[in-house]
């Protein structure tokens, strides 16, 4: 029980990280429109072309971003926390004789119950260490070894 509170609170965090995110590109997004809509001809010609050319780049890359942001909320919507099996898989929390780990999306470090859990994703390289692993596998990561002690 105490497991699947963990991972509903790890999932959470995840989703909260996402809506985060989503919110300050879509504050980008507004401010940049604003600025666009506000850039009137002046005489200055060139300077004027070119903040209006800033600001397009400005655009692309937070549309970059807001696409990035809709893959994650994919990702998240396929985590089950409910499934429970012996290899790692979207949504599993990994223990190993280092760090904790949940299976999910890049969105950092969370402390659940006094424990530090990493939120990664299954295409980062260590979530392609982790992604399918059983208890008691070893592999090393940066040079470094180490063990999967338990898969919730």
């Amino acid at each position: 029980m105490l497991q699947l509170k963990t991972k509903e609170v790890l999932l959470n965090y995840c989703q909260a990280f996402v809506n985060k995110r989503l919110q300050t590109v879509a504050d980008v997004i507004s401010s940049n429109q604003k600025a666009l809509e506000s850039e009137t001809k002046s005489s200055a010609g060139d300077k004027h072309e070119t903040g209006r050319a800033m600001l397009q780049l400005e655009m692309e890359k937070a549309g970059q971003q807001l696409e990035g942001i809709r893959q994650m909320k994919t990702i998240l919507a396929k985590v089950n926390i409910l499934k429970v099996a012996e290899k790692a898989h979207l949504g599993s929390i990994i223990v190993t004789d280092k760090r904790n780990y949940f299976l999910s999306i890049s969105a950092g470090q969370f402390v659940v119950e006094n424990r530090i859990y990493f939120a990664v994703s299954a295409a980062s390289p260590i979530g392609k260490l982790l992604l399918g692993a059983s208890e008691k596998k070893v592999f090393s990561f940066n040079g470094i070894p180490y063990t999967v002690q338990e898969i919730m």
